[in-house]
């Protein structure tokens, strides 16, 4: 995907913050980057097979967020009741 692809996907992430995160999983090498030399510029990230091999977790936890996001809600919702002295 594109940068500016990336970016767009993700509600509120930062500019900075895209670009330390991609940083960080070029690093641990999950994903690659492809920088073309046009003008403008345009720059693609792509999974590695290592990226690829943490998609079946990923979409687990995302499901079991999705499932349990109500129930979390309301846990926050009386955690923070209780701690103010509600």
């Amino acid at each position: 995907m594109r940068y500016t692809d990336l970016q767009h996907s993700i509600p509120g992430i930062s500019q900075r913050m895209l670009t330390h995160t991609l940083r960080q999983l070029r690093r641990d090498g999950l994903v690659t980057r492809t920088a073309y030399p046009e003008v403008p510029p345009r720059v693609e990230y792509a999974l590695t097979g290592l990226g690829t091999t943490l998609l079946d977790a990923v979409t687990a936890l995302i499901d079991w967020a999705g499932t349990h996001h109500d129930e979390i809600t309301r846990n926050r919702a009386h955690y923070d009741n209780e701690a103010s002295g509600s």
